[in-house]
């Protein structure tokens, strides 16, 4: 495979070279930042982009972005990025894509060089390659940003009866339970979502939007 390297460590962008290059692939750039890895793959359309996450300037986020990208503009290069930790914002973006040739891997993976090279065949033939942590993180982030994934199975059932209109005298008879119980349920409801108790909203109506929504 035609193989573009973007890694702004000098050793670990050589060994990489000279990894991919022994093992028969051809490396046709190995560049230091999220600029000039977007132009090398505009130049030479490779086969596969390895990605570092953290480049220049600010270290932070620039090679995900620029995956991010070449997804986007060039659909054909296949995108395997390499990370030392979980970028959870956009790694997310990667997974809700199209998952045809694209992989998310911590950096450790590479120390296991046969299963690096099977990640990296995996994903240059159209093929899927996500890091269990990383798929767990995301997962997590997930469930962190909706409030209904945090619902019991109980306060669940309790807040489906609520979004058909039911009082709360209507819920403890469908789930055979008492008034006092469908109480506590409701309030955890109302906390989970984060609707405080105030004197200008219904927050029974707000509490069933959110439901509606999710």
């Amino acid at each position: 495979m035609r193989i573009v390297i973007a890694e702004d460590a000098v050793l670990l962008r050589h060994g990489l070279t000279l990894l991919l290059t022994e093992n028969g692939h051809e490396v046709v750039d190995a560049v230091d930042d999220a600029e000039k890895l977007l132009r090398s793959v505009a130049d030479h359309a490779p086969d596969v982009a390895v990605v570092d996450v953290r480049m220049p300037p600010t270290h932070t986020d620039e090679g995900l972005r620029a995956a991010l990208v070449i997804r986007q503009q060039w659909p054909a290069t296949a995108v395997l990025v390499l990370s030392q930790y979980v970028e959870e914002r956009y790694a997310s973006d990667l997974i809700t894509g199209e998952l045809n040739g694209v992989g998310y891997l911590l950096k450790d993976r590479v120390a296991d060089v046969e299963e690096f090279l099977s990640a990296l065949d995996r994903v240059g033939a159209g093929g899927t390659v996500f890091d269990p942590e990383v798929v767990s993180q995301i997962v997590a982030r997930s469930r962190r940003r909706d409030p209904l994934a945090t619902l019991t199975p109980r306060e669940r059932q309790a807040f489906s009866l609520m979004a058909e209109g039911r009082s709360n005298a209507g819920i403890a008879e469908g789930l055979v339970i008492t008034e006092g119980a469908v109480e506590k349920y409701v309030a955890g409801i109302f906390n989970k979502l984060g609707l405080p108790k105030t004197s200008t909203e219904h927050r029974r109506v707000l509490a069933v939007l959110r439901y509606l929504e999710g």
